[in-house]
């Protein structure tokens, strides 16, 4: 039985079903469980944390890219909306992108300057970041590597990592 056939069976199922019943009271006993844990483990509260930040900076970055009608979809069409949203969430795919081969480029150069690069590390890094992003610059959608547009030059790690 597969389980949506399942779960609608229940569903469908009088209220007083003591199977249901049994389930609603283990799901408790897991939430309850992560809970415990969760109290317990400092370590458990920052990696959630540390991932809710990702989350929360993936929606502040999509806000920042939307640029007018404040942040609302204003299209009456179904078509339309889901255009607007498909543009969107391309837009934030691109700086997203852009990002992760800046670092992966930083990370490589960091290496090669001999700094130990532990990946453990690579759990605490986020791509959503966009202070550094022009939104309202020029936009090119070529291949930088097609056309010989070299990308921006890294920093040098020797100034950054000493201030």
């Amino acid at each position: 039985m597969t389980a949506s056939l399942f779960i609608s069976k229940l569903q469908a199922s009088p209220r007083q079903n003591n199977l249901t019943y049994a389930l609603q009271e283990y799901g408790q006993l897991i939430k309850t469980s992560f809970i415990l844990r969760y109290l317990q483990s400092q370590q458990l509260r920052r990696r959630i944390n540390a991932q809710l930040n990702k989350g929360e900076e993936l929606h502040a970055l999509r806000s920042w890219l939307w640029l007018g009608s404040d942040g609302m979809i204003r299209r009456k069409q179904q078509e339309s909306q889901n255009d607007s949203a498909s543009c969107l969430t391309l837009v934030t795919n691109m700086v997203l992108l852009w990002n992760t081969v800046y670092m992966q480029d930083i990370l490589k150069q960091l290496q090669s300057e001999g700094y130990a690069i532990d990946e453990a590390h690579f759990e605490y890094l986020s791509s959503g970041t966009y202070e550094h992003i022009n939104r309202l610059g020029e936009y090119s959608f070529t291949d930088p590597n097609e056309s010989g547009v070299p990308r921006r030059p890294l920093r040098n790690s020797n100034s950054t990592l000493n201030s």
